[in-house]
């Protein structure tokens, strides 16, 4: 409901959009290092957040398959299509909406709502994440799994706005759809843990 709220609201330049670009704006002016707000944005591109996820994954798989669990592939399939949904999301939803970013439209970009890093970033280390909690039990390892995803992907949204890529709203916009996906690969992975 909030994704569809806000992506109501930037559609139709709703009154949000006057403190989201303030925010904004002064988000831009703040004091954080120019070369560490980069940084952290580029922590949501699908070349830096795709490969590790991808990495921990397979190591996951590779692990059920020699153990001779079921449905050893499922985590990697749902990776796949999680990771493949964002694209297929953001890139129309930018397209339909055309909100100009912080600085007007960059380089023939159709739009900036939602932000495709903050997503990615969300998708890939939350399905890390999720597989990594589905494989222990140890309080400490699931704290850090969930504080490590967690870092990188507030880090990500923070980084887009710093820098002025992208408005806060488009990086709110982009955690709600993340959501949605994490959502569906979450019930798709209990499915298989509740499976014969």
């Amino acid at each position: 409901m909030l994704f569809a709220l806000l992506s109501w609201q930037v559609a139709v330049s709703g009154p949000l959009l006057t403190a989201d670009e303030h925010a904004g704006r002064a988000a831009v002016g703040s004091d954080v290092p120019r070369a560490v707000a980069e940084f952290a944005a580029d922590l949501g591109s699908p070349l830096v957040a795709v490969p590790p996820a991808a990495v921990v994954v397979l190591v996951c798989v590779l692990r059920d398959r020699r153990s001779g669990v079921p449905s050893w592939w499922l985590p990697l399939a749902v990776t796949v299509l999680a990771t493949a949904a964002v694209p297929a999301l953001v890139v129309p939803l930018k397209i339909l909406v055309a909100r100009p970013g912080p600085d007007g439209p960059l380089g023939g970009y159709p739009g900036f709502y939602p932000s495709g890093h903050a997503a990615t970033a969300a998708v890939a280390y939350g399905l890390a994440a999720l597989v990594l909690l589905r494989r222990t039990e140890r309080t400490a390892a699931r704290r850090l799994a969930v504080a490590v995803a967690g870092a990188g992907v507030a880090a990500v949204g923070a980084g887009v706005v710093l820098r002025g890529y992208h408005w806060p709203l488009d990086v709110l916009g982009s955690w709600c759809l993340a959501g949605l996906l994490l959502g569906c690969a979450d019930r798709a992975l209990r499915i298989r843990a509740a499976g014969p």
